[in-house]
């Protein structure tokens, strides 16, 4: 067969994805808090976009648009004109040729407090806005900067300051160096027993334990400063891993004591700090907000409703946009103009439709999981975004942007919506499929309801699954979802309640 060249004509379908569509499929998956930045800087970039302030009718049932030019006016000057009349609290002491502590004593308080605005006496400015809480609560210290005020007192070296900047810097949240000394060393090019010393002198700092390597080294620091680091201590802190297991009567064989004394050490302990950095740095813990609200309804149904609290609601102002347009002269303005109009229409669109299809693949996990909302977790069905995505003919990919980083509120809790899509377990006698979630709250229960002299291995648990519920599931798997709930081994956890019992 000889190949030359030709020409040929082919007709196809393909999907283009344009920078539009790109960004709509963006705007999906973004949290509430994500959306509402990328909306800020919408309204900053364009002119006609502007918040919706709740009410969009005035007093007549008409929408801001067709308000009067004369009724805008009159308020205005109706405010400036009571502005005028009533005088400021420097006014009225000087018709009376005094000072103005003397006419209001209280005055003088509340300007030290908020110097740039005045407050009335319900804690309100003279803007009509109540006064930012966050301006009167102290700001709590960094962790890096309590440090450093430390150090530059004990370090007198320049060198030697310097070292222990990079070893502040190098410390995680809990207050651990996270870097080997040999790195800072060979960053700084120094030697390691210049490092080695100026790490052994920061370990003093407050609060004790910073700077450790180790949990052992920490517990170690914060006993040396209660001068309670001996022999034994130091024997059991070099075997914590036996300690973790519950394996006291290794532990007492290697310590060289007796279980009053192993207990006293533990009691010891139990009084440090394992993390001494989390007490700085620490930002304030935000809620999780909900972005779906599930409530029973009156018929017996469930009402699904979104949080408008947290979305963001634009306008297209068409108004400013007519006004601007006729004296747009320039081919360059009015290219502009007709951008911002497109882009505006496109993100009030874009928000529409982005609250739709939450609210769509939030009604559809609700019917799926009709079950696990009347009667609880133990009736969770197995579900996956394929299930989800045919229901409502979308793709799956669209569910699972959805679900991502969205939190539903229903009677049973708050829950992200990723929570409900879980994998199944088949039924030994061939019904209906189990939830993996389902599955693990029921391990659970059984270990929580173990008594110590009948402690159920994985085999056991599975036997006993298999047994009750007809939940076929292989030791394995037992031992995975176990693992997956920071659930000790049968052996430590016989450890455990014996130890429990020798206490008591």
């Amino acid at each position: 067969m000889a190949l030359s060249p030709r020409l040929e004509f082919r007709q196809a379908q393909s999907l283009t994805l344009t920078p539009q569509l790109m960004q709509s499929i963006r705007l999906l998956q973004l949290s509430h808090l994500e959306l509402n930045e990328f909306v800020d800087a919408e309204l900053l970039r364009n002119p006609l976009l502007e918040r919706e302030d709740g009410g969009t009718e005035n007093s007549d049932g008409e929408p801001p648009e067709q308000i009067e030019r004369s009724t805008e006016i009159s308020a205005y000057e109706d405010t400036v004109d009571r502005g005028e009349r009533i005088q400021d609290a420097d006014s009225i002491a000087d018709g009376y040729d005094t000072a103005v502590d003397n006419v209001f004593p209280d005055q003088g308080a509340q300007d030290q407090l908020n110097p740039t605005s005045r407050l009335d006496r319900n804690g309100a400015s003279e803007s009509g806005e109540a006064p930012d809480i966050d301006q009167f609560v102290a700001a709590r210290p960094r962790l890096s900067d309590h440090l450093e005020a430390q150090t530059n007192m004990i370090l007198r070296v320049p060198a030697d300051r310097m070292i222990a900047r990079h070893l502040i810097d190098n410390l995680n949240e809990a207050g651990y160096l996270a870097v080997e000394l040999q790195t800072i060393a060979d960053l700084l090019g120094a030697e390691i027993g210049d490092v080695e010393a100026v790490l052994e002198a920061v370990q003093g700092c407050d609060p004790v334990g910073v700077f450790a390597r180790s949990v052992a080294e920490c517990l170690a620091l914060q006993l040396r400063e209660r001068d309670r680091l001996d022999p034994m201590m130091l024997a059991l802190l070099d075997n914590l891993e036996l300690l973790a297991e519950h394996n006291i009567a290794a532990l007492m064989k290697i310590v060289g004591c007796d279980r009053e004394d192993i207990a006293d050490m533990l009691a010891e302990i139990r009084q440090l700090d394992p993390k001494p950095g989390r007490a700085f740095d620490a930002g304030p813990v935000e809620a999780v907000v909900p972005d779906v609200f599930v409530r029973p309804g009156p018929d017996g149904a469930w009402q699904i409703e979104l949080n408008t609290e947290v979305l963001p609601r634009v306008l297209v102002n068409r108004v400013y946009y007519a006004t601007v347009t006729k004296k747009a002269r320039g081919s360059v303005d009015k290219s502009f103009l007709s951008d911002c109009l497109a882009t505006a229409n496109w993100l009030t669109k874009s928000l529409d439709q982005r609250a739709q299809t939450i609210i769509k693949v939030a009604a559809e996990i609700v019917r799926q999981q009709d079950g696990f909302l009347t009667h609880g977790i133990a009736h969770l069905r197995p579900m996956t975004l394929k299930m989800v995505a045919e229901t409502i003919e979308m793709h799956e990919s669209t569910v699972s942007r959805v679900t991502t980083n969205k939190y539903i509120s229903t009677p049973r809790g708050l829950f992200e919506m990723k929570y409900f899509f879980t994998t199944a377990i088949a039924s030994s006698d061939g019904g209906v499929e189990h939830s993996a979630e389902a599955v693990r709250h029921r391990i659970r229960q059984l270990i929580d309801a173990e008594a110590a002299s009948d402690v159920l291995s994985d085999d056991t648990i599975a036997a006993v699954l298999k047994r009750e519920q007809g939940i076929d599931v292989a030791r394995r798997t037992v031992a995975k979802y176990r693992e997956g709930m920071n659930i000790p081994s049968s052996v430590i956890r016989r450890r455990q309640k014996k130890n429990l019992e020798n206490t008591v």
